[in-house]
């Protein structure tokens, strides 16, 4: 499996309809919004959730998840993994990549410490001065490395920060998203609700806010220089493709349904081209609505989608010797676009 090659940029558009795509805890989980321009707000942590749901789903391991039903911390979580990983008693030459060294020195800790606790703690080293002095830390990096490139795929996606004594470690991860906005002014449905029964003469009411309609649009990258620390390969750029675009409606909740993905496009770069060629790839998009007022807008039928100035970015830059190698594209009925 090898590690991407290229550097790319997407874009990233998805509807939301009658629903609450990504609630504010300051503003009684209302949507979050931009309220000078009016416009609907989508951080990068509840795509990433959309995405760890839907690649657990099917059956694939993510790192940032509950523990067991429990929420747990970042630490904990990896606490418990390694855990986990030295009770499979799984064969050291594949953690250590057939470096006897290593081997030789993890089966020797393992025999003196056999519960997987106790050689957790030996892993960890004494704390002096504040700071954890391992005995073997390329054990440790090297357990790491493990987790990160053969089992954790978001963590290949996104990276993730380690900070338990003795496994002190950063990854930047290759894929990165901005905040999505909606590409139009949005209106808010504000609406009693009940939320939860009480018994069998009594509930309970709470506000229920959602928006009438929003399209989102998000621009985001993969960084080859990154993924030689995460080890992002070519069938990981293939997973995130899929996941992104099938994640959204494909966990749906009361207030989460409704939405569904229209474009993504990715342009993926020659060699000597960084990420941000072309800068945020959302102002190359022009939203014509077919409403007087943006706020009336129910559904996709009621506005249309000029791409001709990303069209002519694309076609003019691609081929041997310009900045774009290839684009990947997919979108939704009613969604054209020519490249």
């Amino acid at each position: 499996m090898s590690i991407i090659t290229n550097n790319s940029d997407f874009l990233f558009l998805y509807e939301a309809i009658q629903c609450n795509p990504n609630g504010d805890p300051d503003q009684e989980n209302k949507p979050r919004m931009d309220y000078d321009t009016d416009t609907n707000l989508v951080t990068d942590v509840r795509v990433k959730r959309y995405m760890r749901d839907y690649l657990k789903a099917s059956g694939t391991d993510v790192f940032v998840d509950m523990e067991g039903e429990n929420k747990v911390s970042a630490d904990s979580k990896l606490e418990a993994v390694i855990l986990r990983l030295f009770a499979e008693n799984i064969d050291p030459n594949i953690l250590f990549e057939g470096n006897q060294k290593m081997v030789a020195d993890f089966s020797k800790a393992k025999t003196e410490n056999a519960e997987p606790s106790k050689l957790l703690a030996y892993l960890k080293g004494p704390k002096k001065s504040n700071k954890h002095e391992p005995p073997h830390p390329e054990i440790n990096y090297s357990l790491l490395k493990y987790f990160v490139k053969q089992k954790f795929i978001d963590i290949r996606f996104f990276g993730s920060a380690f900070a338990i004594g003795g496994f002190n470690k950063s990854y930047i991860g290759p894929v990165q998203l901005n905040w999505g906005y909606s590409l139009h002014k949005v209106q808010i449905i504000e609406a009693n609700s009940i939320v939860t029964i009480m018994n069998d003469d009594s509930s309970t009411f709470g506000k229920d806010y959602r928006v009438h309609y929003s399209l989102l649009a998000f621009n985001g990258t993969i960084n080859k220089f990154a993924a030689q620390s995460t080890g992002l390969t070519e069938d990981d750029r293939t997973a995130f493709r899929k996941a992104i675009w099938e994640s959204i409606p494909a966990l749906p909740t009361r207030s989460k349904l409704n939405q569904y993905p229209r474009l993504y496009l990715e342009i993926v770069y020659n060699d000597g081209f960084n990420n941000g060629h072309f800068g945020d790839l959302r102002q190359f998009i022009t939203f014509n609505s077919k409403k007087d007022d943006e706020k009336e807008i129910r559904s996709a039928n009621d506005y249309s989608l000029d791409f001709s100035a990303l069209e002519t970015i694309i076609n003019t830059n691609k081929g041997e010797g310009k900045p774009i190698k290839e684009v990947y594209l997919k979108t939704a009925m009613g969604v054209t676009i020519t490249l």
